[in-house]
């Protein structure tokens, strides 16, 4: 029987019922990641009751593997805590009672506002809600994420890359750093913007790489490979 690390491999990054059934029945993804506009653009209405309906549809299906679903507000301490706390009893409404959902905070507010880093440490450590903390662009805020104990790291590699600095080297000093600290959170590697990315990326020592359905088609569909078997069908009709 095949063993599944749900901590390694590439998480899809959708939010289709039908795009996360395709590459889940190919067994090669380990989770899913959504957000805000990733279920803005999947189609996803009805407001905060549709966002529900849609990750419950979308957990169910890939259980046990998890799905991250991302806070909706960043007002303040209270109003991240009471939302994830309301987010993450979705996962729990199944019969097994077992749930695959963890919460996406980002590393700080949009103005800097740092609540969010007290947010992280008490769902994790007093509510026992797994975290991934998201939108990070440094080895410095993932670290710092990774002390206040976030199961997962969200390193953005793709708009690393985009301001002209290599991302590879940020993986490898996060990969050391964690480590040598004996942290036990999973590096994450977002953002991704070609199909060198995923096995660069999880070489240089990321956990987890995230891929759009587009990116994962062209990882696996190569030109020769179809002009190959094309030869191999055409030599079998010919026998």
């Amino acid at each position: 029987m095949m063993t599944t690390n749900l901590d390694t491999g590439i998480f899809l990054d959708t939010g289709k019922i039908e795009e996360i059934r395709k590459y889940h029945n190919m067994g090669i993804i380990r989770g899913v990641t959504t957000n805000p506009t990733i279920l803005l653009k999947s189609g996803v209405k009805g407001g905060l009751e549709g966002v529900k309906k849609a990750c419950q549809e979308i957990a169910d299906l890939i259980y046990p593997l998890p799905l991250s679903v991302e806070l909706t507000n960043n007002n303040s301490y209270q109003d991240m805590i009471n939302q994830a706390q309301e987010f993450y009893k979705w996962g729990e409404d199944r019969p097994d009672k077992k749930n695959n959902l963890n919460i996406k905070v980002p590393i700080h507010g949009p103005n800097g506002e740092l609540d969010n880093l007290r947010v992280i440490h008490e769902l994790e450590t007093k509510y026992n809600i797994p975290v991934n903390v998201t939108a990070m662009m440094s080895v410095q805020q993932c670290f710092a994420a990774a002390m206040a104990g976030a199961h997962y790291v969200s390193l953005f590699c793709g708009r690393i890359n985009d301001m002209g600095y290599d991302s590879v080297p940020e993986i490898k000093r996060l990969r050391t750093l964690l480590d040598m600290h004996q942290l036990p959170s999973k590096i994450i590697c977002a953002s991704t913007r070609e199909v060198l990315n995923i096995s660069q990326w999880l070489e240089a020592g990321g956990h987890i790489v995230t891929a759009t359905p587009e990116l994962i088609d062209k990882m696996l569909v190569h030109p020769y490979t179809k002009e190959t078997v094309k030869m191999f069908l055409n030599d079998a009709a010919k026998l």
